[in-house]
């Protein structure tokens, strides 16, 4: 792993400014444990201040500090988004692997599973589910029904993976030596696999702080847990723009923006250097 972020970091420009933005982002997540203020605690300063020495990013009209605001929402998005990609990576890590090398029956039975939750409308089924569970919606309910909707696609790019290493020569082998289909998939076939997971796990990162985000500025998602979303839900709500308390706005829309670029970019060259063509070109060989 090691290996690959330093070849990633000498030859490919893309990853290395991604990597760069994404380090500003943990920076900022780890200031949010040295934050003088509780994050949901309100007129702790003087509301509708803007950006001065102070206060670096303004106050809002709910009294709280936008600077140390932003740290901890950055904190709970990306949390969030590491929360959905790795449980959907789990389910589709073993759907994948397991629809693939057994093929047959458990394939078709898997795969059919696997294209109906591909086709279900995710944005409205979401706003249902926040509908239904409205007064008992928690943050731990929306990251486990965001995973369990968001793992069919790479579910099928795993399992095609799959479907050709079951007729390489070193499975035949393994078989005929008596190892078990979960050893043959565990010890033979996951470190091929392993690559692709981590391109996946950060488009997955990209569809799920969207979709949070989506809800959260809507009112569908926990208004309890200060996140990208809820910042800019709550500015909306007490008409921020209108108001002039344009730092209000800006904070949070400028760090979702640099957040989605670092992922879009890392999620991107990961996927170049998946291919050995494409890798062995960037780096001169």
């Amino acid at each position: 792993m090691l290996k690959i972020l330093r070849d990633l970091l000498r030859h490919n420009i893309e990853f290395a400014v991604g990597f760069g933005l994404f380090s500003i982002i943990l920076f900022l997540i780890i200031l949010s444990y040295f934050s003088p203020y509780a994050p949901n605690e309100l007129y702790v300063v003087p509301p509708d201040m803007p950006p001065d020495g102070d206060y670096w990013l303004g106050t809002t009209s709910r009294g709280q500090d936008v600077f140390w605001q932003l740290t901890v929402a950055l904190r709970h998005t990306l949390y969030f988004g590491v929360a959905v990609a790795f449980l959907s990576r789990i389910i589709s890590l073993v759907v994948g692997m397991v629809a693939g090398y057994a093929g047959g029956t458990t394939d078709r039975i898997l795969m059919a599973i696997n294209d109906s939750i591909m086709v279900i409308p995710q944005f409205p089924l979401l706003v249902l589910f926040y509908f239904v569970l409205k007064d008992n919606m928690t943050w731990t309910l929306l990251i486990l029904f965001m995973a369990f909707l968001g793992w069919s696609y790479d579910a099928r790019l795993i399992r095609s993976v799959a479907m050709s290493l079951r007729a390489r020569p070193f499975t035949t082998q393994s078989i005929y030596s008596g190892m078990s289909m979960r050893k043959i998939i565990v010890r033979e076939h996951l470190p091929y696999v392993v690559p692709i997971i981590f391109s996946t796990t950060m488009n997955n990162m990209i569809w799920s702080i969207g979709m949070e985000i989506t809800l959260a500025v809507l009112g569908f998602s926990d208004l309890e847990t200060p996140t990208m979303g809820m910042m800019i839900y709550w500015s909306n709500s007490h008409s921020a723009l209108v108001a002039g308390i344009w730092w209000w706005v800006a904070a949070p829309v400028f760090a979702i923006i640099v957040m989605f670029l670092a992922l879009f970019m890392m999620a991107m060259s990961l996927n170049e250097y998946n291919d050995p063509r494409s890798r062995l070109n960037r780096m001169g060989g």
